[in-house]
């Protein structure tokens, strides 16, 4: 149990954000579904049932800071404080090379996976270094695609590549205030996204192949093992992948 412990999940109305929060809640977290499409955040509370914590469903465009302020706010009143925010909410774009992705999808993806990411952690650490007793996670959702692309993936790769500056910088300025900060590198979790990869998908060398894919709540249950660790201890960087998915090696 989580003891009261609060936590605020972006993305959270599908795939690995919903999966997570579920877990949470399961857990007995205080959770906070966050998300662009209300229904779907109702629809993932009623799923997982809050049966022995609290769950707040808030839309929320986290791009914007008007309205990650307000959900911050929000989850504080209902709450009490925040113990930990899994910067999850994402987005991509099908595999372009670089000269023909139009500047408009570059300015959504950076919109969404950096600043968005930098909002959500910003309010965090606020509200962490504020609260007392001080302190809490924040945990970062980065992606393989932090330490290697995908063909034709220049704006969601960018991006992801600097969560992981985010992180390190966020795990160093925590220290004082107690708060820890961590990255979870998912790879092929089995979500509505993920289901072209077992079709086929582009490869580093000009192919189209199927890749193997992992149960979704593999991810959730590696965000669930960071969230549990008690705040001297920290996750810094955690991979956990589909085990045959070409993503080590030549392959």
């Amino acid at each position: 149990m989580a003891n009261g412990k609060t936590a605020i999940v972006t993305g959270a109305g599908t795939g690995i954000g919903k999966a997570a929060a579920t877990a949470l809640l399961q857990a007995g977290w205080n959770t906070v579904f966050c998300g662009r499409r209300g229904q779907l955040l109702d629809a993932a509370i009623e799923e997982a049932g809050a049966t022995e914590a609290k769950a707040l469903a808030v839309t929320c465009d986290i791009s914007r800071a008007d309205q990650v302020e307000a959900l911050f706010g929000e989850a504080a009143q209902t709450f009490g404080r925040v113990d930990l925010l899994f910067n999850n909410a994402g987005m991509g774009y099908r595999s372009t090379l670089i000269d023909e992705i139009p500047i408009e999808v570059w300015n959504d993806v950076v919109g969404v996976n950096l600043t968005g990411s930098f909002l959500c952690a910003r309010a965090a650490f606020a509200a962490m270094r504020g609260q007392q007793p001080q302190g809490g996670r924040i945990i970062n959702n980065g992606s393989v695609s932090a330490y290697a692309p995908r063909p034709g993936s220049a704006p969601y790769t960018t991006t992801k590549h600097a969560i992981t500056g985010l992180t390190k910088t966020l795990a160093l300025d925590g220290r004082p205030f107690n708060i820890a900060c961590g990255q979870i590198d998912i790879g092929n979790a089995l979500t509505e996204m993920a289901v072209p990869m077992t079709q086929g998908v582009p490869q580093a060398d000009g192919r189209i192949a199927p890749e193997a894919v992992m149960d979704v709540q593999r991810a959730a249950e590696a965000v669930l093992y960071m969230a549990s660790l008690p705040l001297d201890a920290n996750v810094l960087f955690m991979t956990v992948m589909a085990t045959n998915m070409p993503f080590v090696g030549r392959g």
